[in-house]
């Protein structure tokens, strides 16, 4: 059997898209430092300017989906990373906001088979906000994370209609290249089995 699993190599060639809430800009402005730290360090050029990343910035966390599904669909990019910050009030907005922003982030990897990274923090306070922004550690990281090792598992996915990659030998993991016949090949042989049974 395969074994499928992503790294955080031969990161050169992947594409992102990240796509920012300016509402409380100054959680997702942390948000953004730690993500672009990230990709920095493992080989993608974070600038605005560069060919690896583009930055979708919209009104609040409630757009982000929208944005997102549009960037999964313009098949430019390896995966999508979406940031913002939901704080709860004293009103039931937060609810609405966080559930229809988790769903909506679910439906467009879903809907459209690239990776799109939940990076929308849902905190009961400002201080819960910048302590995963950064205070104590900077959640951003670990979304760019996601995005590159998911970016490096659907590459390797959809690559291997020839080849099994992961196959175990001794806990070893190996790719191993497997002959992939097609659908006349297979028919013919197909044929010429039948024929030899017939004169059986």
């Amino acid at each position: 059997m395969a074994v499928f699993e992503g790294n955080f190599t031969l990161t050169n060639t992947f594409k992102f898209a990240v796509v920012i809430a300016r509402f409380n800009d100054l959680v997702t402005g942390k948000l953004i430092e730690g993500c672009q730290d990230c990709l920095k360090r493992h080989g993608v050029d974070p600038n605005p300017h560069g060919t690896q990343v583009d930055y979708i910035w919209v009104p609040g966390s409630f757009e982000v989906p929208l944005m997102a599904r549009q960037a999964a669909l313009s098949n430019r990019y390896d995966a999508v990373i979406c940031l913002g910050a939901v704080i709860k009030g004293q009103t039931p907005h937060f609810d609405y906001v966080a559930a229809e922003v988790s769903k909506g982030i679910a439906a467009a990897s879903f809907q459209t088979g690239v990776p799109v990274i939940f990076g929308v923090l849902t905190t009961d306070t400002m201080q819960q906000a910048l302590e995963r922004a950064g205070i104590k550690s900077n959640l951003g990281w670990s979304y760019a994370m996601d995005a590159l090792e998911m970016a490096s598992l659907m590459r390797q996915f959809k690559g291997t209609s020839s080849a099994a990659y992961g196959v175990y030998d001794d806990g070893v993991v190996t790719t191993q290249a497997l002959p992939v016949e097609s659908g006349r090949a297979i028919a013919e042989r197909s044929e010429v089995k039948n024929k030899d049974s017939a004169h059986d």
